[in-house]
């Protein structure tokens, strides 16, 4: 399986967040970690990096949808609009449960699956496998 480099968590919940750094470490999931509270400050610190062709952008993403300032929606339609070179897979991670926004994920072609919380080291092993 292939290590992923830059792994980024988009996601307000510090415990969440805790958690799957630790699952991803105890996995070798990835190298380095990219954390960001809410789709604002991701794009924030992203945007600068992709427009340099900064070889520092992340391999993976994980995004929750509901946070604060910017929502994980909000964030892919802003991140959808940068030109980019690499390809990032975007994987939602989130407590919704509804039906609406699985269907809207759909609509997003960058979007690689929708994960229901909490993460497992299974999920991130299919996510390794999935990025060889």
């Amino acid at each position: 399986m292939n290590k992923v480099d830059i792994a980024c968590i988009i996601d307000d919940d510090p415990i969440f967040v805790f958690g799957t750094k630790k699952i991803m470490k105890l996995a070798n999931f990835c190298n380095s970690f990219l954390v960001f509270h809410n789709g604002e400050e991701a794009l924030n610190h992203l945007k600068p990096i992709i427009e340099s062709n900064n070889d520092s952008l992340p391999d993976v993403i994980l995004l929750d949808l509901n946070m604060p300032v910017m929502d994980g929606w909000e964030f892919l339609d802003e991140f959808i609009k940068i030109p980019c070179e690499k390809e990032i897979t975007i994987y939602i991670v989130t407590s919704s449960i509804d039906p609406m926004d699985f269907d809207r994920a759909k609509d997003y072609d960058n979007i690689s699956n929708y994960l229901i919380k909490p993460i497992s080291s299974q999920k991130l092993q299919e996510i390794m496998s999935a990025s060889e």
